[in-house]
């Protein structure tokens, strides 16, 4: 009897794995008007809701704006190593140009008074460089950016003391 039993049971099992399912016809879906929600209106169903309105973001003038005064990228003695705290500036830069790829920046560099005008017009020159592969880096295009190099020929600072020099150790972004 529990022979005869199992059997129907695994006939019935296997009935039921057996039936045809059609996979290509779409899932009935039922349609029903949207009826305003009663507790959230709390009585108030006569009034019209109030439209949601998106305004629209010019990303352009954004970035414009964002790097308004974050345009100089200042550097250690005899070095042209970009320091992380510039990476964000370097960054902002990066999206506005990747933003417009009409826009073009030129890349100023510049040294303190220290050294022979050879070396510091070189230095510069690297520094110059040195940010425009952080910005290609970041997906900015080569025809955006010209690193030029001033040497110590364009002081931001006059002085001959450290605070002046720290100053005049830079790089100038200034758009074309």
């Amino acid at each position: 009897m529990t022979r005869f039993a199992m059997s129907l049971v695994v006939l019935a099992v296997m009935a039921g794995c057996s039936s045809p399912v059609k996979l290509d016809e779409p899932a009935p879906v039922e349609t029903r008007p949207v009826a305003p929600n009663s507790s959230a209106t709390s009585g108030a169903s006569s009034m019209p809701m109030a439209e949601s309105k998106v305004a629209t973001v010019d990303l352009g003038a954004q970035l414009t704006a964002a790097v308004a005064n974050q345009r100089v990228v200042l550097f250690d003695f005899d070095s042209y190593v970009v320091k992380d705290e510039y990476r964000g500036l370097v960054e902002t830069h990066a999206k506005r140009l990747a933003n417009d790829r009409k826009l073009a920046l030129s890349l100023e560099g510049h040294t303190d008074e220290r050294g022979g005008r050879e070396y510091n017009l070189a230095l510069g020159q690297r520094r110059a460089e040195a940010v425009a592969k952080s910005l290609s880096l970041l997906g900015v295009g080569a025809a955006q950016v010209e690193p030029v190099s001033f040497g110590k020929e364009k002081p931001a600072a006059q002085g001959s003391d450290e605070a002046a020099w720290a100053k005049n150790r830079r790089v100038e972004l200034k758009d074309k």
